[in-house]
């Protein structure tokens, strides 16, 4: 007697890039002062306006089962949300409900892919990708998107990995790690091999409210991909409701009923008063969006100013979401090791690039989610303890 190979493979015999981060944790458990650059998670808490009307809902009664595709009222205000910023088509039987994105991930695969079909994804990568795709029993494929043509995924690279056959691609736009927002000649080169090659796209999109230069267009708004698209979204970037577990799907009809089903048989949907509050909060509007994306932007400001004037740390152009990539290969060493000795020598923790996939090999990933005074001065500190490297 044993556990299935799908549970005991999930992570494919690593760590799934944690290490550092853990060690950080128990650093600062351990009543070591670290100061931690390395999860999205906003250092700001959910707006008490939010929580007021999870309260609300809750007391009202809405701690029952609620719908298992989501509230109706929810997912009309996500349909013409979506809308509204894509001109496609898109109605309540179009949304599903999920807990949280991570959920939204494993589903889409799960509706697309069955076992032992290759799935292909963007290599920097989520560190959850790969063991999501394993556990719905598929084979996860990395396509690298080269540091030198800015993270930005090549059409031929896509082709060459469908060529053996491929179920689905899934990409992130706004991008973490990187924070490169793919151009409309990526996504046009991705929809043209999904085409050619008749595989679906997952479009990973939470950090669609971060955009610090040029625009995010969602692959579904292209010619033809409506039909071959899943979308995944997500209330804990955008709203800084991380522990609330809210997302999405959006996708075809017939997709997103199969879903719900799914949902019927796993997670049998989401608290109705943390959906009551997510329906709230996507009523304040994109001026309440905005404010929750600012800090973000000013630490993007802090950060390239501090890089000014020199050479050892170059930042790859941060277009969107809450992270900069960082290329420290002028010190000589790799990613993990920068990352390991600046936690050891100055107990600041960052990702490895390493960690997200072997294109950002020798890169860090720095998340900019503290206050600011302190992230200026961890991220100065950071770049003196590379210049000394060298």
């Amino acid at each position: 007697m044993g556990l299935s190979n799908r549970i005991t493979g999930l992570t494919g015999g690593t760590s799934g890039g944690w290490d550092l981060f853990f060690k950080a944790r128990a650093m600062k458990a351990a009543g070591e002062d670290v100061t931690e650059l390395t999860i999205g998670e906003h250092d700001v808490r959910t707006d008490p306006a939010i929580l007021d009307e999870m309260h609300r809902a809750a007391r009202a009664g809405h701690t029952g089962y609620a719908d298992i595709p989501g509230i109706p009222a929810l997912r009309d205000t996500i349909a013409a949300r979506v809308q509204a910023a894509t001109g496609v088509p898109t109605a309540r039987e179009n949304v599903v409900i999920t807990p949280g994105g991570q959920a939204g991930l494993f589903a889409t695969h799960m509706a697309l892919c069955d076992p032992g079909e290759r799935a292909l994804y963007i290599d920097p990568f989520y560190p959850t990708y790969p063991g999501t795709i394993r556990g719905a029993s598929a084979v996860p494929v990395p396509v690298t998107a080269r540091p030198e043509a800015g993270f930005q995924p090549a059409q031929a690279d896509i082709a060459k990995a469908a060529s053996k056959g491929a179920a689905s691609l899934l990409i992130n736009t706004p991008n973490n790690p990187t924070g490169v927002i793919y151009t409309r000649d990526t996504l046009d080169g991705i929809a043209a091999q999904a085409q050619e090659q008749d595989f679906w796209v997952i479009s990973d999109e939470v950090y669609d409210t971060q955009i610090w230069n040029g625009e995010h267009l969602s692959i579904r708004a292209l010619p033809g991909m409506a039909a071959r698209t899943l979308v995944v979204g997500s209330m804990s970037k955008s709203h800084a409701m991380t522990g609330s577990r809210v997302g999405w799907v959006v996708g075809p009809e017939e997709a997103v009923a199969h879903l719900i089903n799914l949902s019927t048989h796993t997670t049998y949907g989401v608290p109705g008063f943390i959906q009551e509050a997510a329906l709230f909060a996507l009523n304040q509007g994109p001026g309440f969006e905005a404010d929750i994306a600012a800090p973000f932007r000013r630490r993007r400001d802090i950060a390239l100013s501090v890089l000014e004037g020199q050479n050892v740390v170059r930042a790859v152009p941060p277009d969107g979401a809450m992270y900069m990539m960082l290329d420290i290969r002028a010190t000589g060493l790799s990613g993990q090791d920068f990352a390991s000795r600046l936690l050891d020598e100055r107990r600041i923790a960052v990702m490895p690039g390493e960690s997200f996939g072997t294109a950002a090999a020798g890169h860090i990933r720095v998340a900019m989610t503290i206050e600011d005074s302190q992230f200026a001065a961890a991220f100065a500190e950071l770049v003196r303890f590379a210049a000394a490297l060298t």
